[in-house]
């Protein structure tokens, strides 16, 4: 697993332009939607979760409140709150969490998940600025790449500290397997102009294990559980035990 060099500064994704045009907006969320579809990012993401909260001491009656970080169109945070619902005895509560009003409305109409014990909500939250809100457990997908690294460092502070048993992301690895991935699964899955742009870029910006290893470092989170994972992704696991 060859890795690529380093960016000396983190290009802007055509996706965090707020002046995208709403049409582009959503085929792109749509592109990301059947990308996590292939990549098998909501089981992965789900059973990290489930493993954290079945080795911590919460009771089989406890609520659970999970928190999705940056969940974008949201399918995501839906797909991973049905898994839960089916692993899991205790209720279940997911909330998405972004900035950008026009994916929270996207996520709302797309995502109104409210079957067994697993539900779904979604909330406007700058999350690189508020506080987030408390939780059981958090995660993310496909979003520390945007961050710098004093970015990366205090939003994984952030999510240690608003999470009550811990946190779970999985994102891209810098390799040059990733970027052939991205540019053959941007031109196969999708014809949104903007993932064909952006899924090379994101991949260019992302970090190898050992960087990701070096963030927690600096973060003064100990023990994290960094994994590779298909399709050459970091699965990341940290619990405050």
């Amino acid at each position: 697993m060859s890795a690529l060099p380093p960016l000396v500064t983190r290009p802007l994704e055509i996706m965090d332009d707020p002046s995208l045009d709403s049409e582009q907006h959503h085929q792109a969320l749509h592109a990301l939607a059947r990308i996590h579809i292939i990549s098998r990012t909501a089981s992965q993401v789900a059973q990290s979760i489930a493993t954290l909260i079945r080795s911590s001491s919460l009771s089989d009656d406890a609520p659970l409140r999970v928190l999705d970080i940056a969940c974008g169109g949201g399918d995501l945070t839906a797909a991973v709150a049905t898994i839960l619902g089916k692993k899991l005895p205790q209720q279940v509560e997911c909330i998405g969490l972004d900035i950008s009003d026009r994916a929270i409305d996207w996520a709302r109409s797309k995502h109104t998940v409210s079957t067994g014990n697993a539900r779904v909500s979604f909330q406007s939250c700058d999350v690189l600025r508020d506080k987030l809100p408390t939780c059981t457990v958090s995660f993310h997908s496909l979003f520390l790449h945007h961050l710098n690294d004093t970015e990366a460092v205090t939003q994984l502070q952030s999510m240690a500290a608003a999470s009550n048993i811990g946190f779970v992301f999985s994102d891209l690895l810098r390799t040059r397997l990733g970027l052939f991935f991205a540019y053959v699964g941007t031109t196969v899955l999708t014809s949104s102009a903007v993932a064909r742009v952006d899924g090379p870029l994101s991949v260019k910006a992302a970090r190898t294990l050992k960087e990701y290893r070096l963030l927690f470092q600096t973060a003064c989170l100990q023990s994290p559980d960094i994994r590779h994972a298909w399709p050459e992704r970091a699965l990341v696991n940290w619990s405050h035990r």
